[in-house]
């Protein structure tokens, strides 16, 4: 893994979950959480990306790879058709990006959330953290009935993660009401 740590154990025993992989700043981070699901041994792990992904020459390799295209600036009822999905299999371990962007953020986006929420499945955050050369796995934790103290928690859990551009991370959202 070119240096690579893996920090924390990953949870094996769960057949469902929502993984959230931040910060999201750079293609790169695409190309290491490829590569650390093979390494942990859940290639079976699917992934939604923009739709421009999936059109082209490269879309078929996206696809081939476990990739779902996400329109990211329309509603067409994403989170109720993943629900299906999860609801549909007896395994499905979903990762995405919960900035849905490379970009600085001014909040997190919440869609990840709902479907874990819906689908009553657990969210598992993995940081990328490119400063230590490490996956950062965190605990598996349940949604509950405050959303506000469930995202101040994921956003403490990514701020101090340094990803491959860190100007775009997270840590000016620790100070967001």
């Amino acid at each position: 893994m070119g240096g690579w740590k893996v920090k924390g154990q990953f949870p094996y025993h769960l057949k469902k979950m929502v993984i959230v992989v931040a910060p999201h700043t750079s293609w790169v981070d695409f190309i290491v959480g490829i590569a650390f699901r093979s390494e942990l041994k859940i290639t079976e792990a699917k992934f939604l990306g923009k739709a421009e992904l999936f059109k082209g020459p490269f879309g078929f390799l996206f696809r081939w790879m476990g990739g779902t295209p996400v329109d990211r600036f329309s509603k067409h009822n994403m989170v109720d058709q993943v629900v299906e999905r999860f609801n549909n299999n007896e395994h499905f371990l979903l990762a995405l990006s919960p900035e849905g962007t490379r970009k600085k953020v001014e909040k997190l986006r919440t869609g990840f959330y709902h479907i874990a929420k819906k689908a009553a499945v657990p969210i598992l955050m993995v940081g990328l953290d490119f400063e230590n050369r490490q996956l950062v796995i965190g605990d598996a934790f349940t949604t509950t009935q405050d959303e506000v103290a469930d995202f101040k928690k994921i956003v403490a859990f990514f701020a101090p993660i340094k990803g491959k551009k860190p100007e775009n991370g997270l840590q000016h959202l620790l100070h967001t009401p």
